[in-house]
C-alpha cells in the first residue's frame, strides 16, 4: 500500500473547482439528510461530506492558500496515514453509490459525488479497492464482461431471443444505424430485453446490431475509480462502432453506462466520436414522437410507480422520457414522493452491488426506498436500469415485499400494437 501515491493522486485531482468545493462546506449537515446510508443507520460517519476527509486533509496540508506558512506554524491537519486510508476505503466504496442526491440539497452546491469519484482514484493508487470490483475489472479486461459473459454466450442468448420473438437479430452487422450495448445484468438476468428491442425496432423500421467485440456497457473502471480501465472499456465501444460504421451507439437500461460513455468517454479516450450516443429511453421517446412506435389502446391497469435510476435521471437529465413512455402503456401510473431528480437510490449503484462486503449495509439502507414505496402502495414497480432492477428485487425479497419489478423497455414492447 502506498500512501504517497494516494497523496499524489489527491493532489493531482484537486483542481480549481475541487478546491472551491472543499473550501465551501459550511458543515450544515444537510447532505446527511439526503443520504440513504445515514438515514438507515443514523451514524454520523455516513455523512456524505465526511467521506471527503482524506482529500480535504491533503488539500489543507499541501494546497490551500497559505498552507506553507500554516504548516510551519503547525496549523494544518496531519498527513493522511495507512490506517486512515483503510478506514475510508469502506466509507468511499461501501456507503456511497455516487447517486448525487447529497449534491442537489447542498446549499453550497458541492458536487460531493464527483469528489468521491476523485477520491476513489486515490484509493486505486493506494491499492485499496474492494475485491468484488477488482475481480469484475479483471474479468471485463480478459473476457469482455464483468460477470464473465463470453461472446459465445451472448450469441447463444441473442439467438434464443430471436427465435422466441420470430425476428432475426444481426450480430456484427456493418452499416446498421444503431449499435446496441447491454449491461451484464441484462444479458444474464433480464435477457428478454433483447427480444423486446427486436420487436420495437422492427415496428419502427430501423436497422440495428450488437457487436460481439463490445457488447458490454458496464464500465467498472468508472465505478472503482481507475481511469486506465475506464478508458480501455470506452475505447472498445468506440473501436467496435467505427468498425461497424454505425451512426448511433445506444446506451441501455443501465445507470452509469450512459454517463461513462456519453459525458466522460470522449475525455477518457482523448477524442470526439464520429457517432452519437443516445440512451434507449431517449430513442424510444423519439420514435414515439415520430409516430414510428404505436401501442395498443388497451393499457396496463395495475397501479404502477417508477424508480428513477440516479445516473440516468438525476445526473443524466433523462427525466421526462420514461414518464412519457409509462403514460403511453399505463393508465394508473402514480409518482412516488421525491420522484425524478430527488428520487432515492436503490442502494446498489456506484459499484456497491458488486461489493459483497457492503451487502448488509445495502440491504439495511433499503428502508428509505421502502418508505417511498409504502406511501404509494404500487402493484408493480417499473425501472430503467438492470442493476437497479436486480438490487431492488433482492431488497424486496429481504423485506418480504411481494412487488414485481419490471423493465420499462420490455413493458413498452408488451403493449406494442402489432
Amino acid at each position: 500500500m502506498s500512501v504517497s501515491a494516494a497523496v499524489e493522486i489527491f493532489t493531482n485531482n484537486i483542481d480549481a473547482s475541487a478546491a472551491a468545493y472543499l473550501d465551501a462546506c459550511v458543515h450544515c449537515g444537510q447532505c446527511a439528510q439526503a443520504c440513504l446510508f445515514f438515514e438507515a443507520t443514523g451514524d454520523v460517519k455516513y455523512t456524505p461530506v465526511w467521506k471527503l476527509e482524506p482529500m480535504r486533509r491533503v488539500y489543507k496540508r499541501h494546497m490551500a492558500p497559505l498552507s506553507g506558512i500554516k504548516k510551519a506554524l503547525g496549523l494544518v491537519p496531519d498527513e493522511i496515514s495507512e490506517d486512515m486510508l483503510k478506514e475510508w476505503e469502506e466509507l468511499l466504496y461501501d456507503s456511497c453509490t455516487l447517486c448525487g442526491r447529497c449534491t442537489i440539497v447542498c446549499p453550497m452546491g458541492i458536487d460531493i459525488a464527483g469528489l468521491v469519484r476523485k477520491s476513489r482514484e486515490a484509493m486505486v493508487a493506494a491499492g485499496l479497492v474492494p475485491e468484488g470490483l477488482v475481480g469484475a475489472a479483471e474479468r471485463v479486461l480478459a473476457i469482455g464482461s464483468p460477470l464473465g459473459i463470453k461472446p459465445e454466450t451472448l450469441a447463444k442468448i441473442v439467438g434464443e431471443q430471436a427465435e422466441e420473438v420470430g425476428i432475426p437479430i444481426d450480430l456484427d452487422k456493418v452499416g446498421a444505424d444503431y449499435m446496441i450495448i447491454l449491461s451484464a445484468m441484462e444479458v444474464l438476468n433480464f435477457y428478454e430485453v433483447i427480444g423486446a428491442l427486436a420487436r420495437i425496432f422492427k415496428q419502427a423500421g430501423i436497422t440495428w446490431t450488437i457487436s460481439t467485440e463490445a457488447y458490454e456497457a458496464t464500465n467498472v473502471g468508472i465505478q472503482m475509480g481507475d481511469k486506465k480501465v475506464a478508458a480501455t472499456l470506452v475505447q472498445r465501444i468506440v473501436d467496435a462502432a467505427e468498425k461497424l460504421q454505425v451512426k448511433y451507439v445506444v446506451s441501455p437500461e443501465c445507470g452509469h453506462a450512459y454517463s461513462a460513455l456519453n459525458w466522460e468517454g470522449p475525455n477518457l479516450v482523448g477524442k470526439s466520436y464520429n457517432f452519437k450516443v443516445i440512451h434507449i429511453l431517449e430513442l424510444l421517446d423519439q420514435l414515439v414522437r415520430e409516430g414510428r412506435i404505436k401501442t395498443k389502446s388497451e393499457r396496463d391497469h395495475r397501479r404502477v410507480t417508477f424508480h428513477d435510476p440516479c445516473q440516468i435521471v438525476r445526473r443524466g437529465g433523462i427525466v421526462q422520457e420514461p414518464r412519457n413512455l409509462l403514460n403511453m402503456v399505463s393508465d394508473n401510473f402514480i409518482e412516488m414522493e421525491n420522484c425524478g431528480t430527488a428520487n432515492i437510490c436503490c442502494g446498489g449503484g456506484g459499484g456497491v452491488s458488486s461489493n459483497s462486503r457492503a451487502e448488509e449495509l445495502r440491504i439495511k439502507s433499503f428502508i428509505s426506498k421502502k418508505r417511498q414505496l409504502d406511501a404509494v402502495g404500487p402493484e408493480a414497480l417499473v425501472t430503467a436500469c438492470g442493476n437497479c432492477r436486480n438490487v431492488l428485487e433482492e431488497a424486496l425479497d429481504e423485506f418480504e415485499m411481494d412487488l414485481p419489478v419490471l423493465g420499462l423497455t420490455e413493458l413498452v414492447a408488451e403493449y406494442l400494437d402489432d
